[in-house]
């Protein structure tokens, strides 16, 4: 059964973006995700966020999409939103992707921004609008000009918002400014995918993160929202700032990279990682520890 939401939160409130664990040889390993998703759900995470950046999905094939977004759903769908990413710089492929999440039963969809042809602002939107079209899920965009060289201008996510299935952003895009015209413009549920800026985000509208960190320090994300949620926007902000460290280490190299490091520290199921990536090196799981520790991470 899917999880209750609200139109406020319509994917919970702190979500992961959660790693593909793989077997020594490199094959899927669905039985470590499926642990590793009971892991981060009893952590704290209301939410996952499987087949996205951080789970490898330019190197994971269709197949293995859809047989992940499975084992997750088995093991947390009644517990955690799980939410598949289906984005690619394809629209044909990206709407083949979005049924065949549905088909799998995922509860939402998140769609980047097409990345590298560099499509112009009316690309973006029929692109978005032709991916709520094709579905009965709800849908959240994902604004990343770092990774996919186009930004979602304000104009365009306001347009989109009048589609009844896209009804929140995950946003990525480093500009409070923009954000605060865009979520008072809009309307959308707010996502800061960004997690340095996940407490900044929360003080111009934001209603949840879509984390990375939340791999190592879910209990202190929640604790962090709890008490901005409450009112005490100073426990807030000593939260936030103990976390500082943990935020700088797990993006010195690629995220990814310093996550599965992470993973495997804690004896958590994570694997190697699929070329383009690789491991860190030990100079860099040496700084990685360092890291982690001063940010109050237990390895």
């Amino acid at each position: 059964m899917a999880p209750i939401s609200t139109p406020q939160t319509p994917f919970g409130r702190v979500l992961t973006a959660m790693v593909t664990p793989f077997t020594a040889d490199g094959a899927l390993d669905l039985d470590g995700a499926q642990r590793l998703a009971t892991h981060l759900v009893d952590a704290g995470n209301d939410g996952l966020i499987v087949n996205g950046t951080t789970g490898e999905s330019p190197t994971t094939t269709d197949a293995e999409k859809s047989q992940l977004v499975r084992a997750v759903l088995e093991a947390v769908g009644d517990r955690a939103h799980v939410v598949a990413g289906i984005g690619t710089n394809d629209t044909r492929h990206t709407l083949e992707l979005t049924r065949a999440a549905e088909r799998a039963g995922a509860h939402g969809l998140l769609a980047v921004t097409p990345y590298y042809n560099k499509p112009p602002q009316e690309g973006l939107y029929r692109h978005f609008s032709a991916i709520a079209d094709a579905t009965e899920l709800p849908v959240m965009l994902y604004d990343i000009p770092g990774r996919s060289g186009v930004p979602i201008d304000t104009e365009t996510l306001v347009r989109l918002a009048e589609h009844p299935r896209i009804v929140a952003n995950k946003d990525a895009k480093g500009d409070l400014g923009r954000a605060s015209w865009a979520i008072a413009r809009s309307g959308l549920a707010w996502y800061s995918g960004d997690d340095m800026l996940n407490l900044p985000l929360l003080s111009v509208g934001a209603c949840g993160f879509v984390s990375v960190v939340g791999h190592v320090v879910a209990p202190e994300l929640r604790a962090m929202l709890d008490a901005f949620l409450a009112g005490d926007v100073h426990k807030a902000t000593e939260i936030h700032q103990r976390l500082l460290p943990v935020f700088t280490g797990m993006f010195r190299t690629q995220g990814v990279m310093t996550t599965k490091a992470a993973l495997a520290l804690q004896g958590l199921p994570a694997g190697p990682l699929r070329l383009p990536l690789v491991g860190l090196t030990d100079e860099e799981t040496a700084q990685l520890k360092v890291d982690l520790a001063a940010g109050g991470v237990q390895l």
